[in-house]
């Protein structure tokens, strides 16, 4: 019991922080639309704003581009997967990235027993059907936060493990409630994947090479703070390419998980629980692994065809859930930071 009451202060602490965070980043944007509002309320009266952002020539924006997380040759371990559509979308009509992965590369889990998958998605039993048929593994009834348990898995190692908008699933009302139940959630299964995650360097990524600046070319300072923005962890669109090298080695497995980018989610603090979790509370308890950030970058489902979300709940269930509106989805990528084995 101790043990528990230990690991709720911390959390609830690290929550208290995170919303005085949320708290001073609010009033900023207040502060910020309030004088966006000024300076066009000032141009309607025939008075301009000053712009020097603005000289010289207009550049336009690129459209973002889709970060593909994956390899053809890598294992892929999806978690939570609900209806099985994103493991058919790695496998029927892929990103080009994933053109030549063997299905038998894939395997792809459900936490529902097969009855409850089919009870609680219509569509869930022809995909599972499609996926099989084509060579990949699908198994019911695995608690993420026991990954290393689940005899099917035993012995094997991971280049990716992936958990799309994972969620308890309680249905705890009271929101600080509901964000513990999820923290612990994201511990246990960061805890788990740490002992099936594949081992060796660390990956690189790249990013494409911005284009030499000729003499003609104005606007200094722009191209200044375009350099530094690059350096943003979520703030700047990125395209992430993987750096492989002509004989190949293999890196070390990451860590995949992906949430809507908005409260109560950002409040679960999963960069934060991942490179900081909570530290033991007895000296016989093994200290929980630490992760790297890799990198964060925007989820764009579109890119993988077919792929449909659902709800914990179930698409049979009575209901629509109006939590996570607005925003975007955004994906963080961990690996193992070096220190004593997970095992």
């Amino acid at each position: 019991m101790g043990k528990g009451k230990n690991l709720k202060a911390a959390l609830q602490s690290q929550q208290s922080r995170f919303k005085a965070k949320e708290k001073l980043s609010h009033a900023a944007q207040v502060a910020e639309q309030r004088s966006n509002r000024n300076a066009k309320q000032q141009y309607s009266k025939g008075a301009p704003p000053s712009n020097n952002l603005n000289k010289g020539k207009e550049k336009a924006t690129p459209a973002p581009r889709t970060t593909i997380p994956f390899l053809s040759k890598d294992t892929i371990l999806l978690i939570g997967e609900g209806n099985f559509s994103f493991a058919r979308a790695l496998l029927c009509d892929p990103p080009a990235e994933l053109r030549d992965l063997p299905p038998r590369n894939l395997t792809a889990t459900a936490y529902d027993t097969e009855d409850e998958c089919y009870n609680k998605y219509a569509d869930a039993r022809e995909i599972v059907t499609y996926l099989r048929q084509r060579g990949a593994q699908v198994l019911f009834g695995v608690d993420a936060t026991k990954l290393e348990k689940i005899a099917s898995l035993k012995g094997r190692r991971w280049d990716r493990i992936v958990w799309n908008f994972p969620h308890a699933g309680k249905g705890i009302t009271d929101q600080d409630r509901n964000i513990l139940s999820n923290q612990v959630l994201i511990l246990g299964f960061l805890r788990s994947a740490a002992k099936i995650l594949s081992v060796g360097p660390v990956p690189s990524f790249t990013t494409p090479r911005k284009r030499k600046k000729n003499d003609d070319d104005d606007n200094d300072d722009e191209c200044e703070a375009e350099d530094e923005s690059m350096h943003a962890e979520t703030e700047e669109e990125e395209h992430f390419k993987f750096i492989t090298p002509k004989e190949a080695v293999k890196t070390r497995g990451t860590v995949l998980i992906t949430l809507r980018n908005v409260v109560p989610y950002t409040l679960w603090d999963v960069p934060r629980l991942a490179k900081k979790p909570p530290l033991p509370t007895t000296g016989s308890t093994p200290p929980n692994p630490r992760y790297t950030l890799l990198r964060s970058f925007g989820f764009n489902r579109s890119a993988y065809k077919g792929y449909e979300h659902r709800m914990t709940k179930g698409t049979r269930a009575r209901g629509t859930g109006k939590t996570g509106e607005g925003g975007e989805d955004r994906t963080w990528e961990f690996c193992l930071q070096d220190g004593p084995s997970s095992e």
